[in-house]
């Protein structure tokens, strides 16, 4: 038996009952989290409070020596990974060698930043389009996807969540200032007027934790905020309904004229 077990999105503490109980018939359990990454706890914490032994694994274990699927094929293994399993296309590629493979799996959800941001923001989750990642720029390396993604989502009249970069080996995961600096960058280039200084925009730090910090401002004031440590996410609304502009406005302190 293969188990995909989400840790959601803050600390030890978001794992499920049912993941629990999946743990303790587990005969090997190993993890990763260089899809995303849990700041709430650390492995030691991990390992205390589940009663475990856990192996976290590089992307290479993962992906190209296949050791969650070579270990399931004689025992129990548990695969750990932050938020919820299945989000990251790594994670469905595993699933589809283990059906190959006829190895049995059972997924067991838990909170991931695609259903909590939405909730978090005061914004009505089905009027979300399509989400998008701004990944840290290389050299020769400067998409510019994101920003016409959240142009097509508005053109629909579509809220976009904006996913930040995470390069977890090296200890770098971008921040609200560094993702909108990003699409300030390509509005220079393209110049369509999509992401300005007075575009309304949310910024997200910390979500599942007990004192996340979210704010709903124009990107010239959202850049003066400090957001404090990872993970961040971005948030362009589109079109909003009286009620979300009102918690925009009460919740997470976005200018009155939202309410006119």
């Amino acid at each position: 038996m293969l188990y995909f077990i989400g840790l959601g999105l803050y600390d030890e503490q978001d794992i499920s009952l049912k993941g629990w109980e999946a743990l303790k018939t587990s005969n090997k359990v190993y993890a990763e989290f260089y899809t995303s990454h849990l700041f709430g706890t650390n492995l030691s914490t991990l390992e205390k409070i589940l009663d475990i032994k856990v192996e976290i694994l590089s992307r290479e274990q993962v992906e190209e020596d296949e050791l969650p699927l070579k270990e399931a094929k004689k025992t129990n293994v548990a695969f750990l990974c932050a938020g919820d399993p299945l989000i990251a296309t790594t994670h469905t590629d595993i699933m589809i060698q283990a059906k190959k493979r006829g190895i049995p799996t059972q997924v067991i959800h838990s909170s991931s930043i695609i259903s909590a941001a939405p909730g978090i923001s005061g914004l009505q989750p089905y009027k979300f389009g399509k989400v998008t990642t701004i990944p840290f720029p290389e050299d020769n390396y400067f998409p510019h996807s994101p920003y016409h993604l959240i142009k097509n989502n508005l053109e629909y009249q579509a809220h976009t969540l904006v996913l930040l970069d995470i390069q977890a080996h090296a200890q770098r995961y971008m921040t609200v200032h560094e993702g909108l600096d990003y699409l300030l960058q390509v509005e220079d280039i393209l110049k369509e007027d999509i992401i300005t200084e007075n575009t309304l925009a949310i910024g997200l730090a910390r979500v599942g934790s007990s004192k996340p910090f979210i704010r709903a401002d124009k990107v010239k004031n959202l850049l003066k905020e400090d957001f404090g440590g990872p993970l961040h996410s971005i948030i362009i609304p589109s079109q909003l309904h009286i009620v979300e502009a009102e918690y925009l406005v009460t919740v997470l302190g976005a200018p009155e004229e939202l309410l006119k």
